[in-house]
């Protein structure tokens, strides 16, 4: 069936950095809530380097990061939900080799999910937009569960969902918060060498598995 070890039971994948390059999305959200809000824009490289732990810790690591007060959250958040909503998958391209690997993985009849920071409502809909949510069984985002990744609890819930136990569930993800999170709950991790690891080079996270593609999973 496949060469991973340990022999998969199911499989959750990360969303933004590792199915999707999302960061031309969310440098055109940020920037717009930041020109309502009459604030200097952000480059490109900075959110590159801080996305990937939700979005709360974003748009508070962006306020600060022009020299803004916190006080602002409230009001830059509620822009930010109405901006992404808005232009979520306009400047968001699928990866190549992704279709093929979600094809490969659905052809095992394995039980599989969609596992991201990202708020469920946007990540929802840009699976969608971009013709990705037939192959999960279930969607899970950073505002189902108390805690996001790298805590393990989103991991633990989402194989209880699943019907998998964690050490058969593979993660595959784009960073070290994937893979923390995936040590803590006892899952195997496999990483992508693109995607968004705030700055730091991939191929230095411990991992079962390192790939340049989701299609080569299975090889």
């Amino acid at each position: 069936m496949t060469a991973l070890s340990p022999r998969p039971t199911a499989f959750m994948i990360d969303l933004d950095g590792t199915l999707v390059d999302t960061l031309g999305d969310f440098v055109a959200v940020l920037n717009r809530v930041l020109s309502d809000l009459a604030l200097p824009a952000v480059d490109r490289g900075f959110v590159e380097h801080t996305i990937g732990q939700g979005s709360e810790h974003l748009i508070r690591s962006v306020l600060t990061e022009v020299g803004a007060p916190q006080a602002l959250y409230e009001e830059a958040w509620a822009l930010y939900q109405r901006h992404y909503e808005t232009l979520n998958g306009t400047h968001a391209e699928v990866y190549p080799g992704v279709i093929e690997g979600l094809e490969a993985l659905r052809a095992l009849g394995l039980p599989m999910a969609c596992l991201t920071n990202k708020p469920a409502a946007f990540a929802r809909e840009l699976l969608k937009r971009k013709g990705l949510d037939r192959y999960f069984d279930r969607v899970f985002g950073g505002d189902d569960f108390e805690r996001k990744k790298p805590d393990p609890l989103p991991l633990i819930k989402t194989c209880e969902a699943l019907g998998s136990v964690p050490g058969t569930t593979w993660m595959v993800g784009d960073s070290s918060n994937d893979a923390r999170a995936a040590r803590a709950a006892g899952c195997p991790i496999a990483l992508v060498s693109y995607g968004y690891n705030h700055g730091q080079p991939i191929a230095d996270v411990p991992a079962q598995r390192h790939i340049d593609r989701i299609d080569e999973l299975l090889r």
